[in-house]
């Protein structure tokens, strides 16, 4: 990726993928790895929830009528069925983080999306250069005024 690509350019292409990872994931809701993962669900993006800890997650909705949902979960990013078409949050501590990336060079993942507190200075130098896609100290969530309009305009008109 272009270091001159700008983050509303790299969430664009971080969500073109056909399908989502969520490396971090947890069942904790106070986690990030599960506002993350729960975001997901709650905007109905289709996400793989990643952790070697648990064989399954519970994703608790915002609205009390809704019930809580469990998901297995995928052990590393290794285990996805279609890694190269695949973007991937991560929610790891820094010294994870570049372990995790690594792998997705591997695996051809296109997109990683470095949540906050999640790298240093070369950790994001090694995901912009390595991605397609790389978007590192915005938050999924703080970025959602731009991502729902992407999911509400680009995204659909992306996957037509």
């Amino acid at each position: 990726m272009s270091l001159k690509m700008t983050s509303e350019a790299a969430a664009r292409a971080f969500f073109s993928s056909p399908h989502f990872a969520v490396v971090g994931a947890s069942s904790d809701p106070t986690k990030f790895g599960h506002k993350i993962f729960t975001w997901y669900t709650h905007h109905n993006i289709p996400a793989t929830p990643i952790n070697p800890s648990a064989p399954s997650i519970k994703a608790y909705p915002p609205w009390p009528e809704l019930e809580i949902k469990e998901y297995a979960t995928l052990p590393n990013l290794s285990a996805l069925p279609h890694p190269a078409e695949t973007s991937v949050s991560i929610i790891t501590p820094p010294k994870v983080t570049m372990k995790v990336l690594e792998e997705a060079k591997k695996l051809g993942i296109p997109g990683v999306w470095l949540q906050p507190g999640t790298f240093d200075d070369e950790i994001l130098s090694y995901a912009m250069k390595e991605f397609k896609a790389a978007v590192g100290g915005m938050e999924v969530m703080v970025a959602r005024g731009g991502v729902s309009w992407w999911m509400g305009r680009g995204l659909d008109e992306q996957r037509g």
